[in-house]
């Protein structure tokens, strides 16, 4: 399959997890649902792993990078999102967050040597612009409640948001020479990154951080809502946008990869009859 459907899947998939994750979320708590999910994830990429044998091409190097990607993304860049998105809401966080896509053209470029021209770019500029522009008119009306406010310095909360959307960048470019070699699977790959995650959303509730422990007390229903995301979004998702890495462009795969809230709106009116607003 051409890596650019690839990418486009995984986006898909994110797209789909939302519908699982928002319940649960509120729920857990952002930090708690989120290591919870990586649990899961990590479960099942190591039984893929181990049952398809990927793991017998992990070398130490190819380790140390995929924890280092892991690390970058996963942890540093969702720390990030979620302080951005309680600062200043996630409307406005998320048309931050999807400057990760301009990033990882712009990176590709510095970093790997790759370069867009033509139709390529205007096809990039208008894909990077109607993400943002569906994210920033995204609100009807009457939904004007405290998400919309700024708690805190706005600088610092666009701060956080530009990087997390570098972090989730970067984190996908470190991997393109990995990926490219052929040397490795990417259910492997995935396990790797997403312990690497975990462990590290693993110390903060270790170490008694208030931010990482439950909000309310864990119900069955959450834990299959927190499942079917990791399922879908972190196995599946995530697994996608590493094969896509195998063969496409990384600034492409980053860009194309972006339209999760774009696709979203669709699904929300589908499923909760949430017709998106006018600009979006």
């Amino acid at each position: 399959m051409p890596s650019e459907a690839l990418a486009l899947l995984a986006a898909a998939c994110w797209a789909v997890s939302n519908l699982f994750s928002a319940a649960a979320s509120g729920r857990m708590g952002a930090f708690a649902f989120t290591r919870w999910r990586m649990a899961f994830a990590s479960v099942v990429l190591w039984g893929a792993a181990l049952a398809g044998g990927g793991w017998k091409a992990l070398t130490g190097e190819s380790v140390a990078l995929l924890v280092a990607s892991g690390l970058v993304g996963i942890f540093i860049g969702d720390t990030a999102l979620f302080s951005c998105m309680n600062r200043l809401g996630p409307r406005r966080s998320g048309v931050l967050f999807a400057t990760h896509s301009l990033f990882s053209v712009v990176l590709a470029w510095l970093w790997l040597g790759e370069r867009m021209a033509g139709w390529q770019l205007v096809g990039c500029a208008l894909l990077a612009g109607g993400v943002m522009m569906a994210i920033a008119l995204g609100k009807s009306e009457g939904e004007s409640h405290q998400w919309e406010r700024t708690h805190g310095r706005l600088a610092i909360g666009i701060g956080l948001g530009l990087l997390a959307a570098l972090g989730q960048s970067l984190a996908t470019l470190m991997l393109k020479p990995l990926m490219a070699s052929a040397a490795l699977d990417a259910v492997t790959a995935s396990a790797v990154r997403m312990s690497a995650g975990f462990g590290a959303h693993a110390l903060r509730w270790i170490f008694g951080l208030s931010p990482a422990r439950l909000k309310q007390p864990l119900r069955r229903q959450d834990l299959l809502n927190t499942f079917a995301s990791a399922s879908v979004s972190m196995v599946l998702g995530m697994t996608l946008l590493l094969k896509a890495l195998e063969t496409g462009n990384a600034g492409m795969v980053g860009m194309l990869s972006s339209v999760s809230p774009v696709l979203l709106l669709p699904l929300l009116w589908a499923v909760y009859r949430r017709r998106p607003a006018l600009g979006a």
